[in-house]
């Protein structure tokens, strides 16, 4: 999130990590822009924040001639920002998963060219996976209603060269995936590339608590350095990979 508090920070701790493959997380709703607010007045509110009625936000962007000027040039300001902490770029998504908007992704894709984007994220649940490991729980998952949207971009990717992941984990239980269940759902894994979509944090701090009170980031965290998590990966023969893997396989 090029535009947040904390992405110095973030920068710097990425930079001291040069393995770490970094992708730029495009932020268009419930957050703040990196271009000056009064330069995009159809995306931001009277604070100088992004809409966080995202079904509003949606039909701006898709409608109205103006909104969309405005909105490539956040997409741009976005790209740039990132091209100028010279960190590559292994990836891209967006926060609340919006390039699943056919606008917004048309939008990314064309502009993610110019600054080298060659793997975006799919956000399309295992639902077989999921569906097993919530039976756990006595829980039913289903697919969500916006799919037909999520395979429109799945076609749209393809066509465009860019590589993508087949599946994502994470989705349904965002904030939630405990040790637990993420050792449900790496036991049985489809065939091909499945991304494990997580919320990690040491803490839950008073910022996290206010924008995302049901998240349990330390649990995510807990999960993901849990030595019964790696015993499974290994006798599992998970191979883990990050979008730089599959656009040099692609390659």
């Amino acid at each position: 999130m090029v535009g947040a508090p904390a992405a110095g920070d973030a920068v710097a701790r990425a930079r001291s990590l040069p393995n770490l493959a970094i992708g730029l997380h495009i932020v268009l709703v419930e957050g703040r822009p990196v271009l000056p607010p009064e330069t995009i007045p159809n995306l931001v509110d009277g604070t100088g924040q992004f809409d966080r009625n995202m079904m509003r936000a949606g039909i701006r962007f898709f409608f109205d001639p103006r909104t969309r000027r405005q909105l490539a040039a956040e997409i741009r300001a976005q790209f740039a920002a990132f091209r100028a902490t010279g960190l590559a770029l292994d990836h891209v998504n967006t926060h609340k998963h919006m390039h699943i908007h056919p606008t917004v992704a048309a939008l990314i894709v064309a502009i993610g060219r110019e600054f080298g984007m060659r793997a975006m994220r799919l956000p399309l649940e295992a639902s077989s996976t999921l569906r097993h490991a919530a039976a756990a729980e006595g829980a039913r998952i289903s697919r969500p209603l916006y799919t037909p949207w999520i395979m429109l971009l799945r076609r749209r990717l393809k066509r465009g060269g860019l590589a993508l992941n087949d599946h994502l984990l994470g989705l349904a239980w965002s904030g939630a995936m405990t040790e637990a269940r993420m050792l449900r759902l790496l036991a049985s894994l489809p065939e091909g590339i499945t991304e494990l979509y997580c919320h990690p944090a040491v803490a839950q701090t008073p910022m996290l608590r206010l924008t995302m009170p049901d998240y349990r980031p330390a649990e995510e965290l807990a999960a993901l350095v849990s030595p019964a998590i790696r015993r499974l990966v290994l006798s599992e023969k998970l191979e883990l990979v990050s979008y730089r893997d599959l656009t040099a396989a692609q390659a």
